[in-house]
């Protein structure tokens, strides 16, 4: 009997037979074979320009023929509204929580830079000068929407619901540290809040908040009836001179991601200010060169950030998703970190005019007490108060103990494999042979926590 050879089926059926078909929106997009020269036109139609005239005396363009990208500002350094447009969308109490908010995370930061002093903690970056981007960006987002953090935004934590203990387990890295003791102080994360987990290296996470974005969109074309979210990732001016930030910019105008990005442009990048990081227009300039929507913001002005950030959040979510760019210019008042003396390389008097001349905490609190909502009794009253809780969360976090030790080993695969449980023997027979040499008291278990399971 013949048998009959059956032809394979087209790679797009076989596809067909593989994958599970589910109904999603096509992406638009513009097919370069769609734009054509026409003759006699008086603008460029090339794929790569689209609608740029031609001119018959050649011109370089320079940078100083344009005006620098405007700044949005809703009160002044003086706590009056000069945006006559402007109408406060909060409640009095709403306020006074976002103003606490970034007293508490300017009161813990000096807490917490003289602890490292100490040597009770080995790490630690403030923020001073720069709580107004962080609280009024977040408390324009949604609790749904993912956010990507560098590694001055505790005010954003504080303001989605991080609490005192949380920062101070992340600082200690005891035995309630979601980390387990991993990370270097300051890289904290938080499923619930819907925070990805700081780190270290710069504009790492750009690239990610772009594919975040990348897949809510996708998600939302698959289940429409799924909450919009969008994905808001922080940087600061340093940080945009990495490749990752113009791999991510690009990302997302091309394939048009929900995101916010959030440039903190406080002036230096550790020791390099920002006139030897750029030549052109701030950061603000390069989001208009990839096609994306852009605003600059003073960012000591908590509202006009609030305000921006709103408005940004309904255009990333409008035609399925678009990424937008804001740039809020504010100063960087403190040390980059407790291992920077930045009186090294900057005036000990440029930076105490700032704190006197323009400083956020105190722009937002002339605006309330200018409202009737604040005074001089509840300043004192509420800086007594947080000094209290955070120093009560400070002594509790550095009395408990360090995560098992048998943690470091752990995580990494679902099961040990044999040559981590030949280390992680190793170093329980170490410590044993040398007990004085080592305070295995004060981590969970002691050296017990390496015995075989």
């Amino acid at each position: 009997m013949k048998r009959i050879a059956r032809r394979p089926p087209p790679s797009s059926q076989l596809l067909r037979c593989l994958v599970p078909q589910t109904a999603v929106t096509p992406v638009a997009h513009r097919n370069a074979s769609s734009v054509s020269q026409r003759p006699d036109s008086p603008h460029v139609m090339f794929p790569g320009a689209l609608k740029s005239a031609f001119i018959n005396r050649m011109r370089f363009e320079r940078p100083e023929d344009y005006p620098a990208m405007p700044t949005y500002r809703a009160v002044d350094q003086h706590g009056e509204v000069v945006d006559p447009n402007f109408v406060p969308d909060l409640s009095d109490e709403e306020v006074i929580k976002l103003y606490h908010d970034m007293l508490t995370v300017s009161i813990m930061d000096l807490i917490m830079f003289d602890a490292q002093r100490q040597g009770r903690i080995s790490f630690y970056m403030v923020s001073a000068g720069e709580e107004a981007v962080a609280v009024g960006t977040a408390s324009a987002l949604a609790k749904e929407d993912v956010i990507f953090c560098q590694y001055r935004e505790q005010a954003v934590f504080k303001q989605r619901g991080f609490t005192l203990n949380d920062f101070m387990n992340q600082l200690f890295a005891n035995q309630n540290d979601p980390g387990k003791g991993r990370n270097m102080p300051v890289h904290y994360g938080s499923k619930e809040l819907n925070i990805h987990t700081i780190s270290s290296p710069l504009a790492t996470q750009l690239p990610q908040a772009s594919g975040a974005a990348y897949a809510l969109k996708i998600q939302r074309m698959q289940n429409p009836d799924a909450p919009p979210r969008v994905v808001a990732a922080y940087f600061g001016e340093g940080a945009a001179s990495e490749g990752d930030f113009h791999a991510a910019l690009n990302i997302a105008a091309t394939r048009s991601c929900p995101v916010i990005f959030i440039c903190r442009n406080n002036g230096y990048a550790i020791s390099t200010p920002s006139l030897e990081q750029y030549r052109g227009d701030g950061i603000a300039s390069r989001g208009i060169g990839y096609g994306i929507e852009t605003i600059r913001v003073d960012g000591n002005d908590m509202w006009a950030v609030r305000e921006a950030t709103k408005k940004a959040r309904e255009l990333a979510l409008q035609d399925g998703g678009k990424p937008v760019l804001i740039e809020a210019m504010t100063y960087r008042v403190s040390h980059h970190s407790t291992s920077d003396d930045s009186f090294a390389y900057r005036a000990r008097v440029e930076v105490e005019d700032w704190k006197r001349r323009d400083n956020p905490i105190s722009r937002l609190r002339k605006w309330m007490e200018a409202k009737g909502c604040w005074d001089e009794n509840k300043e004192k009253e509420a800086r007594d108060s947080i000094r209290r809780d955070v120093l009560k969360a400070f002594s509790e976090a550095e009395k408990m103990k360090k995560p098992p030790i048998r943690a470091m080993f752990e995580d990494v695969y679902e099961e040990l494999t044999p040559d981590l449980k030949n280390q992680m023997k190793e170093l329980r027979d170490h410590l044993q042979r040398y007990p004085e040499e080592y305070e295995v008291d004060q981590f969970v278990g002691g050296v017990e926590s390496l015995d075989p399971k």
